[in-house]
């Protein structure tokens, strides 16, 4: 009879142990009282005793409250499924991809986090091309700014300056010889004069030749000189906005229309929204396309002039036709760059309301690549709002 007892709690107890519902300690003990008999109640409640107090019988109580308490943890993941289960499932939830090497990049991830957070050294080394960007550990954009401040270094202060000084050698020769040919003109035989005039007129329109090739270059010059300085005031200002972003980064919300007032003046609304950068490139835009609409207009002026000088002379002539195709030239010029300023300020202004207006968003704009079970992968993106 014990051991018809004992045998049917081991069965019990694997019944608990591996059954989907488990069975408690309660319905055990009444099992075991059904299975013994009413006339010997007193012999199963001693064996119902010793089953208690048996490492069965421990096991199975310890048994019991382990699912118990698993029961009631599934009970409160339930509720919070539920409560998840009242929002609407996308693809892609919320400010996250699904991927973990996406989820886990920095707020900004353009400005990286440096250790080198010293404003003196940062405004310092950035009096250097590309220097300020070596020193917060940005190389990629230091060596463009550093390849391209280099190149327009080589070619204003080297390139153009042994060009001007060709230009002007070939320029003092034909002047020599148009000297020679004027004196000769006057001293010499009348039968001669014409012939003299005609040499004199042919190397003046050398030297006026190289002297339009040196106004010209001195006007790539100027503009080159007004790009170098833009794109190092862009240097400066980026060094200052990698700075800011690693110190002061934040994403509390800006007034949109604020902004838009701010951005009334030339890259107020980039400062008002902390992007440095932008500002800087506002500035190297505004400051390349003013003077090289200034230097486009002094050769309107220059060819104009030239223009009215060899109409008297001769206005028919191939000179006249070239020189009014380099007025032509530069007024286009001119007009492009006219045009293009405009478009920066009005790109500038339509930016800072942008920025402005998703200034409290981390990343609004989601992508996910997901696998598709029946092959290949499915592309997944949101934008919120």
């Amino acid at each position: 009879m014990i051991a018809k007892i004992l045998i049917t709690a081991l069965l019990m107890l694997c019944a608990s142990l591996f059954a989907v519902t488990p069975v408690p300690a309660s319905a055990v003990v009444d099992s075991l009282k059904k299975v013994a008999p009413s006339r010997d109640s007193v012999a199963t409640d001693s064996v119902l005793a010793r089953f208690r107090e048996s490492s069965i019988g421990n096991a199975v109580a310890n048994s019991t409250r382990a699912v118990e308490a698993v029961e009631s943890d599934d009970d409160e993941n339930d509720a919070i499924i539920i409560e998840h289960e009242e929002e609407p499932m996308t693809p892609l939830v919320r400010g996250k991809t699904g991927i973990v090497a996406i989820d886990t990049l920095p707020v900004n991830e353009w400005d990286i986090p440096t250790e080198r957070n010293s404003l003196k050294y940062a405004m310092l080394f950035s009096l250097l091309p590309g220097g300020g960007q070596y020193y917060t550990e940005h190389y990629v954009r230091g060596g463009f700014l550093t390849g391209i401040e280099g190149l327009l270094i080589y070619d204003i202060f080297f390139n153009r300056s042994f060009q001007r000084d060709r230009l002007l050698e070939r320029a003092g020769s034909f002047q020599d010889s148009v000297r020679y040919f004027s004196t000769r003109q006057l001293e010499g035989p009348r039968d001669s004069i014409a012939a003299y005039h005609s040499k004199r007129l042919e190397f003046l329109e050398r030297v006026r030749a190289q002297s339009d090739k040196k106004m010209e270059q001195e006007d790539v010059r100027k503009a080159e000189m007004a790009w170098l300085i833009g794109i190092h005031l862009y240097g400066m200002f980026d060094t200052f906005g990698i700075w800011y972003n690693n110190n002061c980064r934040s994403t509390e919300y800006r007034d949109m229309k604020t902004a838009v007032l701010w951005a009334i003046l030339p890259g107020g609304g980039q400062i008002f929204n902390r992007d440095f950068g932008k500002a800087g490139l506002v500035y190297m835009g505004l400051l390349g396309a003013i003077v090289s609409v200034s230097t486009s207009q002094n050769m309107v002026n220059y060819y104009l002039d030239r223009k009215h000088l060899v109409e008297k002379e001769s206005p028919g002539s191939e000179e006249y036709e070239r020189i009014t195709e380099r007025v032509t030239y530069y007024r286009k010029n001119r007009n492009t760059y006219i045009w293009g300023g405009v478009l920066i300020y009005l790109y500038s202004i339509a930016d800072a309301a942008v920025d402005a207006l998703l200034s409290d968003f981390d990343s609004p704009l989601h992508m996910a690549l997901l696998p598709n079970f029946a092959g290949g992968a499915q592309a997944v993106m949101t934008l919120d709002f």
